[in-house]
């Protein structure tokens, strides 16, 4: 019996010819089994400005946009993304000769967890907030402004939007006099500083978390005197941890914003404004996260934090700053 060998040669006449032994085309190669299978799959998108942190990508959005998703993933690679959504902040409100304007608020703060891409440090604010799956689609995003330095009433802050969650923009701080409150928002605003007036009820003071999600996305602003009156200067705005100062002999300082680390490094936002002052009273300091002090400075951009109230030196209120918003995710 003849042997024959895989491209052996047999000898016909004066040629030789290749003889290929029968063999089946079968085998985990052919069928994509085990290593030469397909590897894990994780979320591939583009839009905004990307930067990278060890296996992580992360996605600013400084004004509107598309988050454009090309392949949503899988289980064993990653197919949720965390989130950061910040609104615009509220506007101080303007103040009189001898009276300041309250704080605007700082932009609604909303943000996921962190544990699907990195486990960086969040806010308390997201701690307990699961990250959000994707599909294969656009998802349009919006990030809101800041409201609009005014003579009078403050502007609240625009909305910012992203997937279904959507962050309220800061309330517009109060001008005088009392019992003008500031307004609702993320954050509500400073009230306005009064003029010889008792101190107003617990009502009149910008509501925060408007409207209430939970965990909540900002904090209450200042009222316009502590109790048994005092000096005419204006409430600080709510920031996205921290109420207001109250006015008159109060604090008057913006309140406090939340840091995030889903950039890589620690950032606050949302921060309060600081209530105006009123001579002899100095105006409120600025909330930590972006907010401005009181007297005329303005809001952060792209961190959502209120403008300033106006003092009895610069009688416009503050301009707020405009929002961000912020994806992260596992792309490898």
């Amino acid at each position: 019996m003849k042997e024959f060998k895989p491209e052996s040669l047999e000898i016909k006449g004066n040629k030789k010819t290749n003889i290929r032994p029968k063999t089946r085309g079968f085998g985990y190669q052919v069928l994509g089994f085990g290593a030469g299978g397909a590897g894990a799959a994780f979320v591939t998108a583009t839009g905004g400005c990307i930067t990278t942190s060890g296996d992580f990508k992360i996605h600013t959005f400084n004004s509107p946009g598309t988050f454009c998703v090309s392949c949503a993933g899988g289980e064993s690679g990653s197919y949720t993304v965390d989130y950061l959504v910040v609104a615009g902040g509220g506007s101080g409100g303007g103040s009189a000769s001898t009276v300041g304007g309250g704080g605007g608020g700082g932009g609604g703060y909303r943000a996921s967890g962190g544990q699907a891409s990195g486990c960086y440090t969040v806010s308390p604010l997201g701690a307990c907030v699961a990250a959000t799956p994707v599909c294969a689609q656009g998802y349009p995003i919006t990030v809101g402004g800041g409201g609009s330095a005014a003579p009078g009433n403050g502007n609240s802050g625009s909305n910012s939007v992203a997937f279904s969650i959507t962050s309220a923009g800061g309330g517009g701080g109060a001008d005088y006099p009392y019992p003008i409150a500031g307004n609702p928002g993320g954050s509500g605003g400073g009230t306005g500083g009064g003029i010889g007036t008792p101190s107003p009820p617990a009502s009149h003071k910008g509501l925060g978390n408007q409207p209430p999600v939970s965990p909540p996305q900002g904090s209450n602003g200042g009222e316009s005197h502590p109790p048994g009156g005092g000096p005419q200067a204006g409430a600080g705005g709510g920031g996205a941890t921290a109420v207001g100062g109250n006015g008159g002999s109060g604090t008057r300082a913006g309140g406090a914003g939340a840091t995030s680390c889903i950039t890589a490094s620690p950032v606050g936002r949302a921060g309060g404004g600081g209530g105006g002052g009123a001579s002899p009273t100095p105006a409120g300091a600025a909330g930590p996260g972006g907010g401005g002090a009181g007297g005329g400075e303005a809001g952060d951009t792209n961190k959502g934090g209120g403008g300033g109230g106006g003092s009895s030196t610069s009688q416009a209120g503050a301009a707020g700053g405009s929002g961000v918003v912020i994806i992260r995710y596992k792309f490898q």
